[in-house]
């Protein structure tokens, strides 16, 4: 759902068919993937890694306004390991995420203080805020 003033500045569009053990087609067919159940053999991935492949990339896209924020160069070797979580428990199915950021070359409260920050600009963690744990961690 979007607001009335909201400016879409882009839509991802894709189709899945055969779910978790199908593939997936972006529109504009840049994206064209097989998809294969987690823990078995086969070409393809699955849905927790194309999560943490598109949150980790638009988290640094944040870490870069928030470091601009602060005068701080990142680094070139800024990289950041998600690991996604498909959990089950009593209430059913639930994800839960951690985002392990490597910011070489910048004191650690600093690049501590840039990861808060894009955590608060990154649209991937505002969808995901209140919803499932999230840990975030510097190295």
């Amino acid at each position: 759902m979007t607001i009335a003033q909201d400016k879409i500045l882009y839509t991802g569009r894709t189709r899945t068919t055969g779910g978790r053990s199908g593939a997936a087609r972006s529109d504009d067919g840049r994206l064209d993937i097989a998809l294969t159940r987690f823990g078995t053999a086969g070409p393809g991935t699955n849905p927790e890694q194309l999560f943490a492949a598109g949150w980790s990339a638009c988290f640094m896209g944040a870490m870069a306004r928030a470091a601009q924020a602060r005068g701080v160069a990142l680094p070139a070797e800024l990289a950041v390991d998600a690991e996604v979580d498909l959990l089950q428990g009593a209430d059913g199915f639930a994800l839960a995420a951690r985002l392990k950021v490597s910011v070489p070359g910048v004191a650690h409260d600093t690049a501590l203080a840039i990861v808060e920050d894009a955590h608060q600009l990154c649209p991937y963690s505002k969808a995901t805020r209140g919803n499932i744990e999230v840990a975030l961690s510097v190295a």
